[in-house]
């Protein structure tokens, strides 16, 4: 049964039993508790939570999994991997374990036809309910094992919805181990489905293993994930999950690209390293098709961890040439079908994958020469363990990865000291840590008072999407975080009102400036605004007349041109995104931003510098885009209903069920609590200033927005005009007329520096038919006038070539404020051990300098031109010591 077979009768099976199918979330999730997608159930964990209401209660999914918990068991055991594809069956408040076990079941041996007598159960401890319903199917007693938390217990690791589960193994045969069933070996008895029973509530605690079952859920869930990956491996009738039909593609690529065969499941270093190649591919094809680029960080990192794993042992199957595009292009020729992002993104894949091998095949060069010389000296010395430090080194200086040298030390017969390497590591950790730790403890009690407030009045009512004056009245005054009383003239304040209409800066977007007038007369000038906890508008500013203190009526009035500059940025930022994708690809995704007034900065996931041309077309789109005039329209909705819409969220932020979405036309839709302008024009004209690089795959444009930008304009033009008139031609003209003037300059320094070059000549043999004979050879020690420091550098050696034979050449130059010398030695002279510097290092100390160069040829220099005489005079005389000696 083929991989695309085993879905369709999945999803076939649950369609008959009421399920919706919901596609797969991204790798990338909304959840910021998640580096990536790591489960089935992660985009349904707002229903779990009961934070949302699903729009079926019986869902199903297949998802794509990223995991590297178990990445160093990739190849060494035939089920890990560090991509799979989860099938899964879900139930909120609708059915629960009686029907969840007799799904299974009937799907794994009627719908897949698995052999009866080869399946196993696994149950919680004291899930007595489970163990009779899987009896009831006909399991028998002894296929059913009992295990503990560890294994058959599920939770999200917070407090929250938990249950005891329930696992279907398949025993593969004595040729994958002894017998004993799950308990004694997972290799044999190949954990197929987990069927997760949602029935207990964990409650507050201390820790992530410390939240105690406090009781009952009213609302009973079932979450069940089935591993394609290895089902199909069962099916197929194949040892490894790397030759099934998922991925045996791009295991029989890496057999073409290193001259031979897979050797199958035999345990060597060799069957790893196929395996490694192969799986790998897949997880980087995935991951950069949903947007992850290699870094140093985060997701970024696991990337970046998984390529060069990729690379390294594909080196050592002997593959020296380019490997990534060739075994990820298989990965999209094989899956793109049923995974589209894949086809859509190939391009994109391929100039990743190509960049980041690389630059890293120049890394493991330097950092294998020095692992294998650490190894080495290891060995030699009797040793069995590379020390820790070593290791570290290699991490830490080189960006070696430890994994690798770990690898590479094993398969030398040595162990890496990882205790030692983790300490180092730790160290270092620590030390970064401890620089912020003040700082830290300062933000705690200031985010204490905040949640006391919020917690106390309730979130502070924004009034600011309708008006940029509003009434209020104030919570709170406090200073540096501290709650006071009253705060008097001159005081640096923060206050919390229960209305505003001050935008809290959020998003990207600054937070909004103006005044609060009080009842009382007293009056504060707002600095800025931030949501200092989610919820609570805090106005930062300073008291500039009379008293202020908690209970006084404010009328808070918004800087309103400054907020409609700011709004004119953030309506173009959204459109620049949408522009940055239509002409960079859909992974060119939002990283970052910076929404001011008359200015913005957006960061944004790219894997090479951006061309001017590139960047004039994307101007050009942008502003052909809000010339248009699009309508900017606001609605609300719930999260998934956006994103099924279309809206962009960005990575890593968490939103909450109920969302504010802003359309601007039918180019952009993105999910943001920002303020904006009302029509495209608006926002206009946008002037983009240039992009850089701010990180590895991270770049970054700024513009100008609005009058900002067409003050920018029209100091460009202004900077033209006069440009024109300095070369006398109109300004249209100017360009032709400047590059003719540069061409006659770039003949003129061609011409200048053809007759340096013959002076030189002409000057080199005056200088050599007055060399002076000395007791050994001959000396030259003369000041020139009219020189550079380079020129004398350039003439030293022409005088040695024309005068021929033993000799020293010292030269000197000097100018208002600096003198310069040159000292030049004959190649004999060199040989035998004499080194030019050593000529001028008391002459330097004349002209108040010192001397520097090894070898032939030396120089000196200082600020003392008075003293260049008495220089030459010096080095004659050491010149004159050198010959005789």
């Amino acid at each position: 049964m083929r991989s695309t077979d085993i879905r369709s009768t999945f999803f076939d099976f649950f369609a008959a039993r009421g399920h919706r199918r919901v596609p797969s979330s991204p790798l990338v999730p909304s959840d910021p508790t998640l580096l990536l997608a790591n489960a089935g159930m992660n985009q349904f964990k707002p229903y779990f939570l009961g934070e949302a209401e699903p729009e079926s209660t019986r869902l199903m999914s297949v998802q794509k999994c990223a995991r590297t918990s178990d990445i160093e068991n990739v190849g060494r055991t035939t089920r890990h991997a560090t991509f799979f594809e989860m099938l899964g069956n879900f139930s909120f408040g609708d059915y629960f374990k009686a029907e969840a076990i007799e799904y299974a079941w009937r799907l794994l041996t009627d719908g897949y036809g698995l052999d009866r007598d080869r399946i196993w159960i696994t149950v919680y401890t004291d899930d007595d309910e489970a163990h009779a319903l899987w009896r009831g199917l006909g399991v028998p007693d002894e296929r059913i094992q009992r295990l503990g938390m560890a294994d058959n217990y599920w939770s999200m690791g917070v407090p929250g919805p938990c249950g005891p589960s329930s696992e279907a193994s398949y025993d593969r045969g004595p040729a994958f181990g002894p017998e004993g069933g799950p308990a004694v070996n997972g290799e044999r008895y190949v954990e197929l489905w987990n069927l997760v029973f949602m029935q207990n509530l964990r409650g507050p605690g201390h820790g992530k293993d410390d939240y105690p079952i406090v009781g009952e859920l009213p609302r009973r869930n079932i979450d069940t994930g089935l591993g394609l990956d290895r089902l199909a491996a069962i099916l197929q009738g194949v040892d490894t999950v790397c030759e099934t039909d998922l991925l045996a593609p791009t295991l029989r690529r890496v057999e073409e690209l290193a001259g031979r065969g897979f050797p199958g499941r035999d345990g060597s270093e060799e069957s790893v390293a196929f395996q490694v190649t192969a799986e790998h591919a897949r997880s980087i094809a995935f991951l950069v098709a949903d947007g992850v680029l290699p870094s140093n960080e985060g997701r970024g990192y696991v990337l970046r961890r998984l390529m060069r794993r990729a690379v390294h042992r594909a080196r050592t199957l002997g593959i020296t040439g380019p490997v990534l595009d060739a075994v990820t292009a298989s990965v999209v020729d094989a899956l793109g079908g049923s995974w589209p992002e894949l086809a859509r993104q190939r391009t994109l894949i391929e100039h990743v994958v190509r960049a980041e091998e690389e630059a890293f095949s120049r890394t493991l060069r330097t950092g294998s020469r020095l692992l294998e010389a650490a190894i080495r000296r290891t060995a030699d010395s009797g040793g069995e363990v590379l020390p820790g430090d070593a290791a570290f080194e290699l991490h830490d200086t080189y960006g070696f990865p430890v994994d690798l040298t770990v690898e590479a030390a094993r398969a030398a017969g040595l162990r890496v000291d990882e205790e030692r390497f983790a300490a180092l590591l730790e160290e270092q950790r620590r030390r970064a840590q401890d620089g912020g730790r003040a700082l830290r403890g300062d933000a705690v009690r200031r985010m204490d008072a905040y949640r006391a407030l919020l917690a106390e009045h309730g979130p502070t009512r924004f009034l600011g999407y309708e008006a940029t004056e509003a009434e209020g009245r104030t919570l709170a005054v406090l200073i540096d975080g501290v709650p006071v009383p009253a705060a008097g003239e001159g005081a640096e304040v923060e206050l919390v009102l229960d209305a505003t209409p001050f935008y809290a800066e959020a998003g990207g977007q600054v937070g909004d400036t103006g005044s609060l007038r009080f009842g009382n007369g007293a009056e504060v000038a707002v600095t800025g605004t931030r949501a200092e906890v989610a919820g609570c508008h805090v106005h930062h500013g300073r008291v500039v007349r009379g008293e202020v203190h908690a209970g006084l009526a404010a009328l808070a009035r918004v800087d309103a041109a400054r907020r409609s500059a700011t709004e004119r940025s953030h309506s173009a930022t959204h459109v620049l995104h949408a522009m940055l994708r239509r002409t960079l690809g859909d992974h060119a995704a939002q990283r970052g931003s910076l929404v001011a007034p008359g200015r913005l900065r957006f960061d944004f996931a790219h894997f090479d510098a951006v061309s001017p041309d590139e960047l004039a077309v994307i101007e050009r789109r942008v502003n052909d885009y809000l010339l248009a005039d699009p309508e900017v329209r606001v609605w609300h909705t719930t999260f998934e209903e956006a994103r099924s819409a279309g809206a962009m969220a960005l990575f890593g932020e968490k939103y909450a069920d109920r969302v504010r979405v802003v359309d601007i036309g039918d180019a952009s839709r993105e999910l943001c609590g920002g303020t904006h302008v009302g029509h495209g024009t608006q926002a206009g004209p946008v002037r983009l200033l240039g992009e850089s690089s701010v990180g590895a795959n991270l770049r970054r444009i700024e513009a100008l927005t609005g009058a900002d930008a067409l003050r920018h304009y029209d100091h460009e033009r202004h900077l033209l005009t006069e440009l024109a008139g300095m070369l006398g031609a109109r300004p249209e003209e100017a360009p032709a007329r400047l590059a003719k003037r540069l061409a006659a300059l770039a003949e003129a320094r061609r011409e200048l520096d053809r007759l340096r070059r013959e002076r030189a000549t002409t000057l080199a043999g005056e200088i050599a038919d007055r060399a002076r004979p000395r007791h050994g050879g001959w000396l030259v020690a003369e000041e020139v006038a009219d020189l550079t420091a380079d020129d004398l550098r350039d003439l030293a050696p022409r005088i040695l070539e024309r005068k021929g034979g033993t000799g020293v050449v010292v030269l000197g130059v000097r100018s208002a404020d600096r003198a310069n010398l040159v000292a030049a030695l004959s190649d004999d002279l060199h040989a035998r051990g004499v080194r030019a510097d050593e000529v001028l290092t008391r002459p330097a100390r004349c002209v108040g300098g010192g001397a520097g160069g090894r070898g032939r040829i030396a120089n000196a220099g200082g600020r003392r031109p008075d003293g260049l005489p008495e220089a030459l005079r010096v080095a004659a005389a050491e010149a004159e010591r050198m010959l005789t000696g």
